[in-house]
């Protein structure tokens, strides 16, 4: 078959595949609308493999190289389009563990978890069969373009054919390597991994709309002169407000010297780390050195704060089973719609606790995820970060609800890197400093509280 329509019927199949997901995320859709998908996807994937597999014979059996036909570019740039949501792709994979079916707790009509992230998953890992040879190779040649220049030495012809932007100064990071960034910092900053992105194309503020509404009620049947009143429906419009990120990564030249150094991941991995810490903190705890630079919408100031019915002491010996009571308490307080798709994001010292504590029948609390991938607690799954932080560095931390709530808006192109030759030239260090454009808030009903936080031992201050 020829090569472009391969490549053409490889780039239609992942844009179904995407589509699919997108059904399969949906909290409404049924069980059996569920199946369907599933069994929809199972095609696609094996359309996937068999398009792979003829594109790979061609490859190998000396086909014509055709990666500079226009055809094949849009192709594999229509591939990159359709899988840049990373954090989508995070959502399927679930590294930290899937929740368990509980029937009791959820409802028998709603789907199961477990079978929503079988479906997810069996996309994402379609990812592995989506690349051809063409692809690959053209997406390293733009990891080592974007490199040499950072580096100085890449000429600007070679980085126009590459799509690689350099003007003023500075280098837009191309889509491949920012993917790669991304991907990182999803790891880093969970925020991103479960909670909503929004990709626009300007800086203007992206609106949330928050519903707010008062129903009416009445006993006797309505006569001619008693119409229904209005409803009053108001809208809460937040907007979010992107701020600027930077930060300055460097590293030696002695390192761009060997020649065993593989620079494109040097500078990459030197990027990803320092934007990625920066981004983590104003996410999850707002802070900065500035009043008028922190973030009103950080996870730690919007989530609704959980106070104990009954003190808890960590460091006393017989609290686990007050701490599980509570634990309970706060699991409860989210809204039964909310809860399909709620989670447990918690600090290192909370995850410490949690794993030497029981329940009153002597089981652990925490138990296996059904991959045998990381725990569930009280039926929902766990995930760790280092980036929530309590009243002190030891404090144990829970965060408990539906992270959709979190919307991240990245204003696409923004990110972009400076090269900073002459600021460390004395101590023989490249500069590269980062600079990205992006906003990150907990946004819900006044009604559907979507995330609560608790430390334990901390009191209520109005009490």
């Amino acid at each position: 078959m020829n090569k472009q329509l391969l490549l053409r019927l490889q780039k239609q199949t992942r844009a179904r595949l995407d589509g699919l997901k997108k059904r399969a995320t949906d909290d409404s859709i049924s069980a059996d609308d569920l199946k369907t998908i599933q069994d929809q996807v199972d095609q696609e994937v094996a359309n996937l493999q068999d398009i792979s597999s003829q594109l790979a014979d061609l490859d190998g059996g000396g086909a014509p190289d055709d990666s500079n036909d226009s055809g094949t570019d849009d192709s594999t740039r229509g591939g990159e389009d359709n899988t840049d949501d990373t954090s989508d792709d995070d959502n399927g994979t679930n590294e930290s563990g899937n929740e368990p079916k509980d029937d009791n707790k959820r409802g028998v009509n709603q789907v199961d978890p477990d079978q929503r992230q079988k479906v997810l998953q069996s996309i994402a890992r379609s990812k592995a069969i989506q690349v051809t040879h063409d692809e690959a190779d053209s997406d390293e040649q733009i990891r080592s373009a974007f490199a040499n220049a950072v580096l100085g030495r890449a000429d600007g012809k070679q980085l126009r054919s590459l799509g690689v932007d350099s003007g003023k100064g500075s280098i837009t990071i191309p889509k491949v390597v920012s993917k790669d960034i991304i991907t990182y910092t999803e790891e880093q900053n969970l925020l991103r991994k479960y909670g909503t992105v929004v990709q626009t194309s300007n800086t203007q503020g992206y609106p949330v709309l928050v519903k707010k509404m008062e129903a009416n009620q009445h006993k006797k049947e309505r006569a001619d002169n008693d119409p229904i009143p209005e409803t009053d429906i108001a809208f809460d419009e937040v907007l979010l407000a992107p701020s600027e990120f930077d930060a300055i990564a460097t590293f030696s030249q002695k390192l761009v010297a060997m020649s065993s150094v593989n620079v494109p991941k040097v500078v990459t991995d030197e990027l990803t780390k320092a934007y990625s810490r920066k981004e983590s903190v104003y996410m999850f705890n707002g802070t900065a050195d500035k009043p008028e630079d922190t973030n009103p919408g950080s996870l730690a100031t919007k989530a609704v704060p959980f106070y104990e019915s009954k003190k808890v002491d960590v460091t006393v010996d017989g609290f686990a089973q007050n701490l599980y009571t509570q634990l309970v308490h706060l699991k409860n307080k989210i809204v039964t719609a909310l809860l399909p798709g709620s989670i447990w994001i918690v600090n290192r010292p909370a995850l410490t606790i949690l794993e030497s504590m029981t329940d009153t029948t002597g089981r652990p609390l925490l138990h296996e995820a059904v991959d045998g991938i990381g725990y569930t607690l009280l039926g929902y799954r766990v995930d760790l970060t280092d980036n929530a932080t309590g009243a002190t560095a030891d404090s144990p931390v829970f965060y408990f609800g539906n992270f959709k709530a979190f919307y991240i808006q990245d204003v696409q192109g923004s990110m972009a890197v400076q090269p900073l030759y002459e600021l460390y030239a004395l101590t023989n260090r490249v500069g590269m400093k980062i600079y990205n454009i992006v906003d990150g808030q907990l946004i819900y009903s006044p009604y559907e509280p979507a995330v609560y936080k608790y430390e334990p031992g901390v009191a209520d201050p109005k009490a």
